[in-house]
């Protein structure tokens, strides 16, 4: 009669049991461990994929960009060079030497931009020949360069409202008119004939106004005219008031003599001068006949 040992009989079947067991516990760590070695590769391969382009698209741009930025940057400096010098020997006396203005003699030309010295410039305003009321509109100074100069060199120093670009009256004509009419026909007159103002001042004539002359006249509000920044009036506005403007001075008069154009009152001028003429005539004809 065999006896058999349990605990033989188990030590076969209990031993695979146990490394069965060890191996299916270090699976999820092994398996953990490698996904954050993964991660870690993937992160890795991504920088260097970032730095690799960062550095490629910086060879590339040091390859083209340099050479056309040498040369803005000198044009630039050239210009800025040649507005100070032209300020200097025309300016410099009246708006003094950092642009803070003298007294009795010129405003401070600090946060005007190039905008005022556009306008100023263009018209003939400035330089100022003498002490007036009102600067007077005369032939202009300076050469188209010379003015892009002085302009770089104001708007360096002082800041300020800038010269705009591009299509300047592509607005709305009806609103422009509305607008003008608001805002400006009260000076202007409401086909921009200009008018009388208090003490020695006039609002000129539109007419020969080019349409950055108006726009910049509007930014920077030369003599007694307001300021109309964006706040006030868009630049939306802006266009549609310069496109009623040109497009009225630009428009014949279907009525024929237009007399200035300056209303009823130039209309009841006419007919009070005709019609008492007309009168006195026939006042004297039929005595005459009598």
């Amino acid at each position: 009669m065999s006896t058999t040992n349990p605990q033989s009989d188990a030590q076969p079947d209990d031993v695979p049991r146990r490394g069965r067991a060890l191996r299916t516990e270090d699976t999820p760590a092994a398996a953990a461990r490698s996904r954050r070695l993964s991660k870690a590769r993937r992160r890795v391969a991504n920088v260097a994929g970032l730095m690799a382009a960062l550095v490629l698209t910086g060879a590339l741009y040091s390859t083209i960009a340099p050479a056309h930025a040498e040369e803005a940057g000198a044009s630039s400096d050239a210009d800025y060079e040649a507005g100070r010098e032209i300020y200097q020997n025309s300016c410099i006396t009246c708006h003094g030497e950092n642009l803070e203005g003298v007294d009795g003699r010129g405003p401070s030309l600090i946060g005007v931009g190039g905008a005022a010295v556009y306008f100023q410039v263009h018209t003939g305003r400035m330089p100022l020949v003498r002490q007036a009321e009102q600067g007077p509109d005369k032939p202009v100074v300076f050469s188209e360069e010379q003015i892009d100069q002085l302009i770089t060199y104001i708007q360096a120093n002082g800041g300020g409202p800038a010269v705009p670009s591009g299509n300047l009256r592509d607005g709305d004509l009806a609103l422009g008119g509305e607008l003008f009419r608001l805002n400006c026909a009260s000076c202007h007159n409401f086909v921009g004939e200009g008018g009388a103002l208090s003490s020695g001042k006039y609002a000129p004539s539109l007419h020969d106004a080019d349409d950055l002359e108006i726009y910049t006249a509007m930014l920077s509000g030369p003599e007694n005219m307001p300021v109309f920044g964006d706040n006030q009036l868009t630049p939306e506005e802006k266009r549609s008031i310069i496109n009623y403007i040109q497009t009225v001075t630009e428009m014949p008069d279907p009525g024929g003599a237009g007399i200035g154009r300056i209303g009823p009152v130039g209309e009841g001028l006419v007919i009070w001068v005709v019609g008492i003429s007309a009168l006195m005539f026939g006042i004297f004809w039929m005595g005459t006949k009598a």
